[in-house]
């Protein structure tokens, strides 16, 4: 376990790499370009048809690195990610961790898995520590939990998490 872990990890850290390399490179601000204004690129000459393509394919290697290390980790692939479940629940990550963050869908998803690993635990403790037997339930209500969080950082974090913490230390320096 302990092996794959280190696998797993070398392979997020080589992920992460190629995104942000690319997104600081020249091919990255050309996209930023196309993104911004479609036709100023096209003006400034540049083919935007083959750098739509060249980041779908990208994203599509990078995509299927990532189901191929879930297959490797559970050692099975089954159709359940190919649901719109899971669709919001990666809208739900990044939106809590920070929309237009680069590092912020890290954290919300890091988020997101722990609440579903223990919340149940929690709700235990929660039981035993305050002798009300309702948070013996929490545990089993865990997309009610998930959607009450999303719910306040939606209301008390407009940027998402790691947006509002960018806000908050650019505006005192200003």
């Amino acid at each position: 376990d302990l092996n794959l872990y280190y696998v797993v990890l070398a392979i997020f850290v080589i992920g992460f790499a190629i995104c942000w390399r690319t997104i600081n490179s020249p091919f990255g601000q050309v996209l930023k370009a196309i993104r911004e204004n479609e036709p100023r690129a096209i003006s400034l000459g540049y083919n935007v048809d083959n750098f739509k393509l060249l980041v779908f394919v990208l994203s599509a290697a990078l995509a299927g690195l990532a189901g191929a290390t879930k297959a490797l980790v559970f050692v099975s692939a089954t159709l359940s990610d190919a649901t719109w479940q899971m669709s919001g629940m990666v809208i739900l990550m990044t939106l809590i961790g920070g929309l237009g963050t680069f590092t912020g869908p890290v954290l919300g998803a890091f988020i997101v898995v722990m609440l579903e690993n223990k919340v149940g635990e929690f709700g235990r403790f929660l039981s035993n520590a305050t002798g009300v037997q309702w948070f013996q339930v929490l545990g089993e209500s865990v997309t009610i939990v998930i959607g009450l969080i999303f719910i306040i950082c939606v209301m008390a974090f407009r940027r998402g998490i790691v947006g509002e913490l960018i806000y908050r230390f650019k505006s005192k320096k200003a």
